[in-house]
């Protein structure tokens, strides 16, 4: 056979198959462009050389990994539809004398044709649209903007490599599935499986029971340490259980509703279920398909937009001041008003200096140690044995703060007797009348109404117990314990935060005057310390470059994962319009009115289209307990915040799932009205 004739072959099959092939070269194209400028932002010299780049390196590479791998998996299942479709013209080949080594020329070509185009038009859409994507991410991360247009060649050559890959697995692939198939199969490939499922009960058992072990591990973790190891686990459940549920247990539901006679023996009723329970073992990995990918575009979106909207609240927590210094002090007497006012001295003599006084000051002592709880007993330990023993069912943070600085901060007027304390904690219950701290015993005299933590305490990733004790000198027991390692366990500190009323250069420069003070003056002096000096404009470009970066990767993904259901849906449309146009037609022949059959394909087809929409709500508010546990490991304390954004997604991605289906839903009437013309033009 003339080898020019293969690629005409192919050229010609794509165009009569136009409905199947153009969504899917536009979805490669997508994705290409997709993973091109994720990657080219990667090696951005303007994300590489700004403040807090290595932050949003790190979110894009990831972001990079996981388009790599889905653009493997969803083009390996596409793939897989259209060579589905196209069994039955192979097998006409075949029959016609057409050999499987012609077939598979054919399709080599048209996968050639498919691969050239989605890489090649992807590169450049990619180039074209990398600058706005760099734009965007600048400005959505508050970094300099750079108009200067720039190509990646590394990005380009890494796109290349991958999609190269990607577009010959998938070549292999059908290449084996046709291979392995006879000219009978191909041809009457489609109507395979047209045998209603059997009801499977131990699959569907088995993906509720699967269901509901997620459902209780997202709803029962506590620790956001916890949450994120298993945040993984429970996804994987999720996922295998949204699979078995649509395959199976949707076919359970169905049979159990036809034994109904009072339900089933009805004519909207009788041709709906009996339509689902017909064709869902085969269409139900789609519909699971489209249910997975909505949950994760509503998890991606919902958490990555609370970040962003939440990032100077979340700062704030962090930084309460603008300027800050905290100091670690080797010993308890070091803590004394004097030897404090050392440091403060050359703070305020810097004001003095510059003529001006601060807006605001906070100031107060504190002392920190960690330890594992044991009932009201909390045995200490060092900081450097964290990881030998380190859960969170057990593992505190205790912070201890003097009622006087309490008061003097709160605005309170607690009083606290030698032996006696306030608790709060957070993150855990605590309802004895005593607590042990190593060899410090206190009664339990009541509970403040709020909180008074540092900075510290605000990026605890374990519980917390702030305890409120009548005077330092309590801590003396606690002070002498040392760890193997001879070191103090208990860890002194003193917090003094400022806000001035300058502008941002000279409030750099006065703050940047008390640090060289300090360091000239203390550092070499038998009053040695270690301490952190912070400002909050400064580490606010770190905190916009890992949140923003984040919402950023966060929408892409959306977007791809938006992509790939809308063409699932698409799909779902097509193979189901062409599999029910024979089948009302012969329903309007035995005497359903149109009226009937209009009302059966609506119940129908809302049904199974709204299904993926609902499962995916559902997965989306039992998985919001483990999502708020792990957004708190980035600072996050708005609740509320969280509840509302999660909502807002909800309905939007809602409102154009609605929009999806009935745009797709177009294509399914019109391919069920071919031989029933009346049932969309009447």
């Amino acid at each position: 056979m003339n080898v020019r004739l293969y690629p005409k072959l192919a050229v010609s099959s794509m165009k009569k198959n136009g409905r199947l092939y153009f969504p899917y070269i536009l979805t490669c194209i997508g994705v290409v462009m997709m993973f091109y400028i994720i990657h080219s932002l990667s090696y951005s010299p303007l994300i590489r050389q700004m403040r807090g780049g290595s932050n949003v390196e790190v979110v894009l590479t990831l972001g990079k990994f996981v388009i790599a791998v889905f653009a493997l998996i969803f083009l390996t299942y596409t793939n897989s539809f259209l060579v589905r479709r196209r069994n039955k013209e192979f097998g006409l080949y075949n029959v016609l004398g057409m050999g499987k080594r012609g077939i598979m020329h054919i399709i080599v070509w048209e996968s050639l044709i498919v691969a050239v185009v989605g890489i090649v038009a992807g590169l450049v859409l990619g180039i074209a649209f990398s600058k706005f994507a760099e734009l965007g991410l600048l400005n959505t991360i508050k970094a300099d903007i750079d108009y200067r247009f720039t190509i990646s060649p590394e990005a380009i050559s890494f796109t290349l490599q991958i999609f190269t890959v990607i577009f010959f697995l998938l070549l292999i692939k059908s290449l084996i599935q046709v291979g392995r198939s006879n000219p009978l199969d191909l041809m009457r490939s489609e109507n395979v499986g047209e045998k209603p499922p059997k009801a499977n009960w131990l699959l569907a058992v088995l993906g509720v029971v699967i269901l509901g072990v997620a459902y209780y591990m997202a709803v029962s973790i506590k620790s956001p340490l916890e949450a994120m190891t298993l945040f993984f686990v429970a996804v994987i459940l999720v996922i295998i259980a949204t699979y078995m549920m649509f395959c199976s247990a949707s076919v359970v539901v169905c049979r159990v509703l036809q034994k109904n006679k009072r339900y089933y023996y009805k004519k909207n009723h009788f041709v709906s279920v009996s339509s689902m329970a017909y064709r869902m073992k085969r269409n139900g990995a789609g519909l699971a398909s489209i249910c997975i990918l909505s949950t994760m575009v509503l998890v991606m979106l919902s958490s990555t937009t609370s970040l962003y909207i939440g990032v100077e609240d979340t700062l704030r927590s962090r930084y309460p001041m603008e300027n800050q210094i905290e100091v670690n002090i080797n010993r308890l007497e070091d803590l004394d008003e004097s030897r404090l006012s050392l440091i403060r001295a050359e703070y305020e003599k810097v004001f003095t200096d510059h003529g001006i006084a601060p807006e605001k000051t906070l100031e107060y002592r504190y002392a920190y140690i960690l330890g594992r709880a044991n009932g009201n007993a909390i045995e200490p330990f060092s900081n450097r044995e964290t990881g030998l023993m380190f859960t969170y069912e057990t593992t505190r943070e205790i912070f201890l703060i003097s009622v006087e600085e309490y008061n003097m901060v709160m605005g309170t007027d607690y009083i606290v007797e030698p032996g006696q304390a306030l608790i709060y904690p957070m993150g855990c219950e605590f309802s004895d009348s005593t607590i042990s701290i190593g060899n410090l015993h206190l009664d339990v005299v009541g509970r403040t109404k709020k909180s008074m933590l540092s900075s510290s305490a605000m990026v605890s990733i374990v519980p917390v117990i702030m305890v409120v004790i009548s005077d330092y000198e309590e801590l003396v027991p606690l002070a002498t314990m040392v760890d193997t390692h001879n070191e103090p366990i208990l860890t002194l500190k003193w917090y003094y935060g400022y806000n001035i009323d300058v502008n941002e250069e000279k409030c750099a420069a006065i703050f940047n005057e008390q640090k060289s003070a300090i360091n000239n003056t203390f550092l070499n002096t038998e009053m040695g310390f270690v301490y952190s000096a912070s400002r909050a404009a400064a580490e606010r470009e770190d905190f916009y470059s890992t949140f923003g970066g984040l919402f950023f990767l966060g929408i892409i993904l959306s977007i791809v994962f938006i992509f790939a259901a809308v063409l699932i849906i698409y799909y779902k449309q097509i193979s189901e319009g062409y599999e029910d146009q024979s089948r009302f037609d012969i329903m309007q022949k035995v005497g359903m009115t149109k009226e009937d059959i209009k009302k059966s394909i609506n119940s129908q087809v809302l049904t199974v289209f709204f299904a993926p929409l609902l499962f995916a709500g559902l997965h989306l508010a039992f998985a919001f307990p483990l999502v708020w546990k792990i957004l708190q490991l980035f600072m996050l304390q708005d609740l509320t915040l969280v509840i509302i954004v999660t909502i807002i997604s909800f309905i939007i991605f809602g409102i154009f799932y609605a929009l999806v289906y009935k745009a797709t839903a177009h294509s399914y009437y019109r391919i069920v009205s071919g031989a029933n013309a009346y049932l969309v033009n009447d």
